[in-house]
């Protein structure tokens, strides 16, 4: 059995209960490097840690929906193409438009 993992509310990607708090503070250093050095029209404001409510009477998460909140997080900042309406992070959005075509 797999330990739990939880997904990251910046990039959505899974981390282990432990190391997702050393993670988020240094993916969000990250992404605010990142989004500084965008064109100013694909910046993006910060992504907000998404709040969810303990569940249990030993003030325990509901890791599913601390999941399902984090990804929905992460999702929202993908930015479509222009030409072929496909969603990805801002600074990878300039490298597809060079080679994206319409149809």
């Amino acid at each position: 059995r797999q330990p739990p993992a939880v997904i990251c509310y910046i990039c959505g990607r899974e981390y282990g209960t432990k190391s997702i708090s050393i993670h988020e503070p240094q993916c969000l250093k990250n992404w605010h490097q990142e989004n500084d050095n965008l064109p100013k029209h694909l910046r993006r404001p910060e992504p907000k840690k998404p709040e969810v409510r303990t569940v249990q009477a030993k003030g325990f998460y509901d890791l599913d929906a601390l999941n399902e909140a984090a990804w929905t997080s992460a999702q929202a900042q993908l930015v479509p193409c222009d030409i072929c309406g496909r969603t990805f992070l801002p600074d990878r959005l300039i490298v597809h438009q060079r080679s994206c075509k319409p149809k």
